[in-house]
C-alpha cells in the first residue's frame, strides 16, 4: 500500500454512459480527488461503442496521470493505449493476458469471495486481486466478500487487494485498514453530484 493508512482510490465507469456528458462528470471527479486507477467496465458488446467509450475515457485519465484498465476487453488494451486489463473471472484468464499484454501491463483479477482464486490469480501473474462484494446486494448470489478475507490477506500476502461492490460508509470504515485499493463505481455515478459523493465515502477512511 502506497499510504500506510489510507488506501487508494480506484475508479469503475457506471455499465453504460453517454461519452461527453459522462467525461465530463469523470474529469470533475479525477480533478477533486486523488485517483490511482479508472476501469473501463463497459456491458455493451458492440465493439465500437465499447471502444470509443473507453478511449475517451482513457483521454480524461492519461490527461490526470490515472492508469486505466478495460474490463474484459485484453484485445483493446494496445489498440487504445490502455495501461491494462481487469478480468473478471478470477484466475482463468490471467496467463493468457499476461502473455499477450507482456510484463508491464496491469493485469488484475475480481475473485469474488474466494480466496483461494485470488491466490491462484497471484501464483499466475496478476498484479492486483478484487474481493467483492463487500456490502450487501441482491446481485448475483448474493454471497459477499466479509472483512475477514482482507484482513488475512493484508497480513500474509504481498499482493495489492482491491474491495469493491455495495461500499458504504461503513464498509469504507471497516475495510480500509486492511486493503490496498478501495473501488467505486455505480455508489457515486447515481448520485447528482459524484465528486461530493466520492468526498463523503472517502471521509470515511479518516
Amino acid at each position: 500500500m502506497t499510504d500506510a493508512e489510507h488506501p487508494q482510490i480506484y475508479l469503475v465507469t457506471p455499465p453504460a454512459f453517454e461519452i461527453a456528458p459522462f467525461t465530463d462528470r469523470l474529469k470533475a471527479v479525477l480533478d477533486a480527488h486523488p485517483v490511482a486507477c479508472l476501469r473501463v467496465a463497459m456491458a455493451s458488446g458492440d465493439e465500437y461503442t465499447v471502444a470509443s467509450s473507453a478511449d475517451a475515457c482513457r483521454e480524461a485519465a492519461h490527461a490526470r496521470d490515472v492508469a486505466v484498465v478495460i474490463e474484459r476487453h485484453v484485445g483493446l488494451v494496445g489498440r487504445l493505449g490502455l495501461d491494462g486489463v481487469h478480468l473478471a473471472d478470477g484466475a482463468r484468464g490471467v496467463r493468457a493476458a499476461r502473455k499477450d499484454l507482456g510484463p508491464d501491463a496491469i493485469v488484475g483479477a475480481f475473485c469474488g469471495t474466494s480466496r483461494h482464486d485470488g491466490m491462484s490469480a497471484g501464483e499466475a501473474g496478476a498484479d492486483y486481486v478484487a474481493f467483492g462484494p463487500v456490502g450487501q446486494t441482491a446481485l448475483g448470489s448474493g454471497a459477499q466478500a466479509e472483512r475477514e478475507i482482507f484482513e488475512w490477506w493484508s497480513e500474509m500476502i504481498e499482493l495489492p487487494v482491491v474491495a469493491e461492490g455495495a461500499l458504504d460508509a461503513a464498509a469504507v470504515a471497516s475495510l480500509a485498514p486492511v486493503s490496498d485499493f478501495l473501488a467505486f463505481g455505480e455508489e457515486i455515478w447515481r448520485e447528482e453530484d459524484a465528486s461530493a459523493a466520492l468526498a463523503l465515502l472517502t471521509a470515511a477512511m479518516r
